[in-house]
């Protein structure tokens, strides 16, 4: 199953990591997400057909940058 790894910067609260998650969670095909508030590191386990830009744009959509 691919993995997408990177981090995500800008969140500053509890209610930056729910939008983080509900976004990247809101995509068809992802198996299991965990970001984590204190290192901003975001890794994704997704079905074949999601692609690494796909989990970026969905996070760049809801307002927070990634590296």
């Amino acid at each position: 199953m691919p993995t997408t790894e990177f981090k995500v910067m800008g969140m500053k609260d509890e209610q930056c990591l729910r939008l983080v998650m509900n976004a990247i969670q809101d995509l068809p095909g992802i198996e299991h997400a965990e970001v984590s508030l204190e290192t901003g590191e975001a890794v994704v386990e997704h079905g074949p057909l999601v692609y690494e830009g796909d989990v970026r744009g969905a996070v760049e959509e809801a307002g927070y940058q990634t590296a």
